[in-house]
Order: structure tokens, then C-alpha cells, then sequence
């Protein structure tokens, strides 16, 4: 018997353009409206100094994170060292509020670097922190490695923003 498995989100990637440009390269704009009108169509949940936090597109599990410097570099060697301390905050930023927003039993965080390590997108590093239940797989990952993400991405979005206003606006537990 044949299961059917919707994921509507996708046809939005597949059927619409393909620029060729990185899709973590972010415009250059101004603060306002049109700007955070953009962050929320990229899906981009929090903006630092010099890096930001966007949801996954395509997602290991509900409220998958990344962690991308605005400057575009392959590798993690290539940060300089504010773009390193930045990024690290801003993981921890990000476990603080995946653990208020949805109340995971466990994180994953990582990067993978080059296509060997799995990096889907090799040319702009990234860091993943992915929220983890115990079982959150079910048996979905058996059918040729199948997950199901129980949520909207812009649902996920207007959820998770206002956790990261609210815990971003604290320095202290940025920095």
C-alpha cells in the first residue's frame, strides 16, 4: 500500500527561479520594514554583528538552525577572530532559546565542511544546532531516510523570532 507523505513547502524551491548566487548572502539594506519583510521570507529568525540565524529551508527536524557570517567564506579557518567568538555566541544564543521554544531533549551542533563531510552548501560556511527529542525519528527514517517536520517553516518563524527579540536584547547573554 502506498503512503503519502506532503511536504507543500518544497514546490516553492522547485518550481521557482534558480539565481545561481549563495543563498546565505544576504542583501545589503537598511533597517526597517523592507528589510525585516526580506529576513522573514529568508527566514532569518535573528541578525548579529557579523553573523545572523536563519531557520533550514530543508530541515533535519522542527526549529533547525543555522549560524552564517554575512561575510561569504567557505571555510571556518578563513573567521576572523570576531566572526569566530560571534559565531559561538551566537550558538549558545541560539540552544537557549531552542530550549525555550520547543523544549528539546538534546542539540546537535556542527558544520560540515566540503561535499566529503556532507556540507550540502560548501561555498558559505555554516554552523547547524538541531533540537532533538529521544525517538523523534519514529520510524520514518527506515523509509529511505524520511523525516517529518510537524510545522510550517513560517509558522516555526513567527514562533521563534520573538524568543530570540527577547534573548538577543540581553548582551550579557550574547556575549
Amino acid at each position: 500500500m502506498t503512503k503519502d507523505i506532503w511536504a507543500p513547502w518544497r514546490i516553492e524551491y522547485i518550481l521557482g527561479p534558480k539565481s545561481g548566487g549563495c543563498v546565505f548572502c544576504l542583501p545589503e539594506m537598511e533597517p526597517g520594514s523592507e528589510r525585516d519583510e526580506d529576513d522573514r521570507r529568508r527566514l532569518v529568525v535573528w541578525r548579529g554583528q557579523k553573523l545572523f540565524v536563519m531557520l533550514n529551508r530543508y530541515p533535519y527536524a522542527a526549529g533547525h538552525l543555522m549560524v552564517i557570517p554575512y561575510r561569504h567564506v567557505a571555510d571556518i579557518t578563513e573567521l576572523d577572530a570576531e566572526e569566530s567568538s560571534e559565531m559561538m555566541a551566537l550558538v549558545q544564543l541560539c540552544c537557549r532559546a531552542l530550549r525555550e521554544f520547543c523544549h528539546p531533549q538534546g542539540l546537535n551542533i556542527g558544520l560540515n565542511l566540503g561535499e566529503a563531510a556532507g556540507a550540502g552548501i560548501r561555498e558559505h560556511v555554516h554552523m547547524h544546532v538541531v533540537p532533538r527529542w529521544n525517538g523523534d525519528s519514529s520510524f520514518m527514517a527506515v523509509l529511505d531516510d524520511v523525516r517529518v517536520i510537524p510545522e510550517r517553516l513560517d509558522s516555526t518563524w513567527e514562533r521563534l523570532h520573538p524568543v530570540f527579540e527577547r534573548l538577543g536584547s540581553n548582551p550579557a547573554r550574547i556575549a
